[in-house]
């Protein structure tokens, strides 16, 4: 009877988590504009998706930003956890738990906190503010997937490099990060994902002269939702589930 009712709770669970996802892609082949009802399957809505010039323009800024900050964070993130890992240093332990702080704060929090400072800064709010703020929020991630790679390497081998007249940019440029790699690869696809997905903070530090996909599909969908909008949002969650199975097979499949 128990085995019965978790399979049962479960199974309501996600039902209740997928199915709107599963809708969304259904009604992106539905030949209707507004209706809820089902009118026959089409590609149309693909169709003049890809034909949408400034939709194109819109997701190459959203590529750009995506592609410039997972990049940045990785670097970043990589050398911090490798940092935090080898060396003693005073607030060390504050940086540690300060990294891992910004995971949980909420977006909107670190949205508006962002927004103050670009203000403090006279920078004015497009394309260099959208960027700082997705390596803002993209750092933690990183050097949480980095950091638990690294910790689960044999010290060993750190110490065997240094014996033999190994310099710390010769150890990690020959040993660790070679073993990173794994990690690395799939910080970067999650901080990728994280950054094409991002709506709060890209809400309060985008300007009106450099528009985001996620930006352009929430003020759409204020007018209705469409079948170019469900295509378009059928087509971030391809790349984004790619992405994420693609980071944790690798994290799995070296360890």
């Amino acid at each position: 009877m128990t085995r019965w009712f978790s399979r049962g709770y479960l199974s309501l669970m996600y039902l209740f988590l997928y199915l709107p996802i599963v809708v969304l892609v259904i009604f992106s082949f539905n030949n209707s504009v507004f209706s809820g009802l089902w009118h026959g399957f089409t590609w149309r809505w693909y169709h003049e998706l890809f034909n949408d010039s400034s939709l194109l323009t819109i997701a190459l800024h959203s590529g750009i930003i995506a592609v410039l900050a997972s990049t940045i964070a990785t670097i970043i993130g990589t050398l911090g956890a490798t940092a935090l890992f080898k060396y003693r240093f005073f607030g060390k332990q504050a940086l540690f738990g300060l990294l891992f702080i910004m995971i949980i704060i909420p977006d909107l929090v670190v949205g508006i906190a962002l927004l103050l400072l670009f203000h403090s800064l006279d920078m004015p709010l497009g394309f260099f503010s959208l960027l700082l703020a997705h390596i803002t929020f993209c750092v933690p991630f990183v050097f949480v997937t980095v950091y638990g790679r690294i910790v689960s390497l044999d010290k060993n081998l750190f110490e065997a490099a240094k014996d033999l007249g190994a310099t710390d940019w010769q150890v990690f440029v020959k040993i660790i990060f070679p073993l990173l790699i794994p990690a690395i690869i799939a910080g970067w696809m999650l901080s990728f994902t994280m950054s094409l997905d991002d709506v709060i903070i890209s809400f309060f530090v985008s300007g009106p002269g450099f528009q985001i996909l996620p930006l352009y599909i929430f003020s759409a969908v204020r007018l209705g939702v469409t079948p170019e909008i469900n295509a378009l949002c059928s087509l971030i969650l391809l790349v984004t589930i790619f992405l994420a199975i693609s980071s944790q097979y690798l994290l799995r499949g070296r360890r």
